[in-house]
């Protein structure tokens, strides 16, 4: 650093809005670009929940690009960290990406030139700590950086002789080598968690109670999608989540194909919302639309404490229009046109009310006239039960195996009842909802095995899905001719 005297100002890189805290926990699981981190071997990113809540511990721990094609992950952060729209945090990220063994087989080789001491590699697939220049040695001869605006390597010479042109090599890595498969991962007899497996780590290592779940470019795979949906549903043996998922726009062109798709690849689970078709933004920027949703849900429920009370639908995303893929001519359908993916089930996104909105209220088991429980119709009422037993559980975890006494049972009763009695009392709930500890469902024989049970009744306050105002014409009004 250059001698320095006096007071000084200077431009650092962007790292996005100061996130706003939210109580919702979106899981992530995918691929994130941890090659353009140096020593990625030494950090747990791999394999591993990480609790993330801005851009700088995304770019230190993840690395970042703008190709989130290849890296979905980044799509997250981006959403998340770097949004107009207002960023939330925290999240967690599983990043299946392992640079030791997901990269090429031969090393890149290619000639740089450094001019007044400075050399750029462009490049988002480059394993940074693999990166050789010739016979010259790092922090003796040059030092490494990376820039994740350009997403480009920077050299500089700090050789006696300074550098000029030279030969590197590097390594890549081949994100084509993460397979369904690993992204599903799973848990070994010895203990090895991986992708999806990895969801169970999130309350012991971190805790935290994960409330959604998403795999930006992988849940438009049905193989996929079922894991997700086992990942979600108690969790360490208690925890429910909800999951975002992708149908392939690649594949389903049209809206007609896309509720087929979905019937016939059974997404249509209550513990789901499933979103079609992608979204391009208005700077050329595609998005998922799972991962969008996951971004809105989080930036919801905090504004409600993190109660999730209120659908994602309607409210504001990235201004841009539906996408079918590049060489598409499919421009999109309307609000009125997008109900009938609504009415099977599928969420989107259109232009309406002066905003660009996602649109669909429902979760993937709804398909209009046919809902067999009525809980599935709305994606807020599905996860206000949620919220009610993770609560339950999280909350009197401290209690299990002290002596159940009367006056305990009473307690768990009256203090269940008054959380109830204040979600009425925000609107999360309606009517009067009950929580009871009856005799009828505590038999002898359970309570002889401090086996209890409570059970609540409640109604979660339904969205205001349609409104619909009448106007009849009348000839009455003739009459204010001749009289007052």
């Amino acid at each position: 650093m250059a001698y320095l005297h006096g007071t000084y100002g200077q431009f650092d890189k962007s790292i996005g809005l100061v996130p706003v805290a939210s109580d919702t926990i979106p899981v992530y699981v995918g691929v994130a670009p941890v090659n353009l981190v140096r020593g990625f071997t030494k950090k747990e990113v791999i394999n591993y929940p990480v609790r993330i809540t801005n851009m700088m511990e995304v770019q230190s721990k993840f690395g970042y690009t703008a190709n989130w094609e290849q890296f979905g992950l980044c799509e997250a952060f981006g959403l998340h960290f770097n949004n107009a729209l207002g960023n939330v945090a925290p999240i967690v990220v599983i990043n299946v990406l392992d640079p030791t063994t997901h990269k090429k087989a031969e090393k890149k080789t290619q000639e740089v030139t450094f001019v007044n001491g400075k050399a750029e590699i462009e490049s988002d697939t480059i394993i940074l700590d693999t990166l050789v220049l010739a016979d010259k040695v790092e922090g003796t001869d040059f030092t490494i950086d990376y820039d994740f605006t350009k997403n480009t390597v920077i050299l500089k010479s700090i050789a006696e002789v300074p550098l000029t042109t030279i030969n590197a090599s590097y390594d890549e890595v081949d994100v084509t080598k993460v397979t369904e498969d690993i992204v599903i991962g799973g848990i070994t007899a010895e203990g090895i968690y991986s992708g999806l497996g990895c969801v169970t780590l999130v309350y012991p290592e971190l805790g935290l109670i994960p409330n959604v779940i998403a795999a930006p470019n992988f849940s438009q795979r049905p193989k996929v999608y079922k894991a997700m949906l086992l990942a979600a549903t108690k969790i360490n043996g208690h925890w429910d989540a909800i999951i975002n998922a992708d149908i392939p726009y690649e594949q389903v062109k049209t809206m007609d194909a896309a509720i087929k798709w979905k019937k016939d690849n059974d997404y249509s689970s209550e513990r789901a919302k499933v979103y079609y078709p992608k979204w391009e933004g208005k700077d050329g920027t595609i998005y998922n639309m799972a991962t969008i949703a996951t971004w809105l849900m989080c930036k919801v429920d905090g504004t409600h404490k993190g109660i999730p009370m209120e659908t994602p639908s309607n409210k504001e995303i990235p201004s841009g229009r539906q996408y079918f893929g590049k060489n598409s001519k499919n421009r999109g359908y309307d609000q009125q046109q997008s109900n009938k993916l609504n009415e099977n089930g599928i969420t989107t996104a259109v232009y309406w009310g002066g905003r660009y909105i996602l649109w669909g209220p429902h979760t993937a088991a709804y398909q209009y006239g046919q809902v067999s429980d009525a809980r599935a119709i709305f994606d807020s009422s599905i996860r206000m039960m949620m919220h009610v037993t993770n609560g339950f559980q999280r909350e009197h975890a401290l209690v299990i195996d002290s002596p159940m006494t009367k006056s305990m049972a009473d307690t768990i009763t009256n203090r269940e009842q008054e959380k109830l009695d204040s979600l009425v009392a925000i609107g999360a709930l309606i009517g009067k909802p009950v929580c009871e500890f009856k005799e009828s469902e505590n038999s002898t024989t359970q309570l002889m095995e401090g086996d209890f049970i409570w059970s609540n009744r409640l109604t979660p306050t339904p969205p205001f899905k349609s409104g619909t105002m009448k106007v009849a014409y009348t000839d009455e009004g003739f009459s204010s001719y001749f009289g007052e």
